[in-house]
């Protein structure tokens, strides 16, 4: 018996075929994992099997019952017991967590909402994942939101729950905390399909695992047959081996410094201090709601409060955002689609976005805006390889690549700051964006990546500081010391 069944699946847009033929087999009371590089079509089947998308062709069956894939819609999707938390969220930002959890139930928002607000918080509290039932879903941090949907997908009672990169954004002892009641919610009989590119996550809590690779299934394994063998599972991934990436060699302790904040305060953080030289790598960790996301907002200018930044030696305190960037500075912000795409607009038109030394200041020079997006989408290996393409079109992974092509390319840079760089994106998209982080290093600019992933921080930087309640805690080096700080153990 199988919980779910999505065989021979086709799917295609106008110029672009994203699924061909794929089939995944998920078991009663198992976790199954979905993984692939971007633009494998990941997103693409899950959303097919909780109805958001119709597929062109193919079969899918929910136990016993086989249903027509081409009237399948969210609402049969939802009746039947299938739940789904999106990569990037799909609540309506002006309504509370409540308010976003009882839509398309009878009565809606419209509904007394303190009996579904205290089932809300008591299951939250119950996986390990607190909300506040009563906050605005606009006004949370990504990691809230996403906690919120998922336990709102649980308190819908899914039978098959679907999570599209759960663990993105939380701190290790979160991602423990949910791979430890996913196994839980297993062996109480749900059926779960987790997409995530995270490897070491896999070897914890799937019990079986579908390949994807260019909209084609290419690989099955199962723990019914061996334990999982990740390094295999990541050469049917890309098809290769990954060549590892090695640091950056630390500057000069007398290299000049990038950015500079002194006494830096904004909503929730508190007079942060902080230097990064030029050719250094930085990393800033902690759970998220932290103060991360003001940190990266202050330094950007888009938002202003106390203290004092400096870039370059410059004062940049009263600077307008085009002004900082004009001056040296790049950013990767943390939410793409939020701040950095215009998802109705072309590859091309966003890679070279606010970036008047290629489209030209009074008159757009086509010929080097498309030559300068042929040149990223080379780099970054951005899929499809259409400059014309509408990015709404493209995979997560492949929209972050256009940030990242466009930012890590400005000239003249000074420093960068890099907001969850590589969030829900696969192994060789980080590999891709870790070497251009470098690069920037190399080159002499102060990189500061301020990201959830302790092996990202790891990986790359050569300090990493806590932020813990809005404030910096301190520095540290093992990966046991930084958990301990991020929660407030230390």
């Amino acid at each position: 018996m199988t919980a779910a069944i999505a065989a021979a699946v086709d799917k295609s847009y106008p110029g672009c075929e994203v699924l061909r033929g794929a089939t995944i087999r998920v078991r009663p009371g198992t976790v199954h994992a979905l993984v692939g590089e971007n633009g494998a079509g990941k997103s693409t089947l899950v959303k097919i099997i909780a109805g958001i998308v119709t597929a062109d062709g193919g079969t899918l069956a929910l136990g016993e019952r086989t249903v027509d894939v081409a009237s399948w819609n969210r609402g049969a999707a939802r009746l039947a017991g299938v739940g789904i938390v999106q990569q990037h969220g799909a609540s309506a930002p002006t309504l509370s967590v409540v308010e976003n959890a009882v839509l398309g139930t009878e009565g809606g928002p419209m509904l007394a909402l303190d009996a579904p607000a205290s089932e809300l918080k008591k299951l939250g509290d119950k996986i390990g994942l607190p909300i506040d039932p009563r906050a605005r879903a606009g006004s949370l941090s990504l990691g809230a939101a996403q906690r919120a949907e998922i336990v709102a997908a649980l308190y819908h009672g899914a039978k098959l729950l679907i999570l599209d990169e759960p663990t993105a954004v939380l701190a290790p002892v979160e991602v423990e905390g949910l791979l430890a009641r996913l196994r839980a919610l297993a062996a109480e009989g749900m059926s779960i399909v987790i997409v995530t590119h995270k490897l070491d996550e896999v070897r914890t809590v799937a019990d079986d695992v579908t390949v994807l690779r260019a909209g084609e299934t290419v690989a099955t394994f199962s723990t019914v047959d061996a334990p999982l063998d990740v390094a295999a599972i990541a050469r049917a991934m890309v098809g290769s081996d990954l060549p590892p990436g090695e640091k950056v060699p630390a500057p000069a302790a007398d290299a000049k410094v990038a950015l500079s904040l002194k006494g830096v305060s904004f909503g929730e953080l508190a007079d942060a201090t902080l230097e990064v030289r030029a050719g250094e790598i930085v990393g800033v960790a902690g759970v998220d709601g932290n103060g991360q996301r003001e940190l990266a907002l202050a330094i950007t200018g888009l938002a202003r409060g106390s203290g004092t930044i400096m870039l370059g030696g410059r004062d940049v305190t009263a600077a307008s955002p085009a002004r900082r960037l004009g001056a040296g500075l790049a950013h990767i912000p943390e939410d793409r689609h939020r701040g950095g795409l215009i998802l109705s607009a072309t590859v091309a038109d966003n890679l070279t976005l606010g970036r008047a030394d290629i489209t030209g200041r009074f008159r757009i020079d086509r010929a080097r805006v498309a030559a300068a997006a042929r040149a990223q989408i080379e780099q970054l290996d951005i899929r499809p390889p259409n400059a014309d393409a509408l990015v709404e079109s493209l995979s997560g992974g492949n929209q972050q690549k256009v940030v990242v092509g466009r930012e890590l390319s400005r000239p003249n840079l000074v420093a960068v700051v890099a907001s969850q760089p590589t969030r829900g994106v696969d192994l060789g998209a980080v590999a891709r964006i870790h070497e251009r982080l470098r690069a920037a290093a190399t080159a002499g600019a102060g990189v500061l990546v301020i990201s959830a992933d302790l092996d990202e921080l790891l990986a790359l930087c050569h300090r990493i500081v806590v932020l813990l309640r809005g404030k910096i805690a301190g520095e540290r080096t093992t990966r046991e010391e930084l958990g301990a700080l991020m929660t407030g153990a230390a």
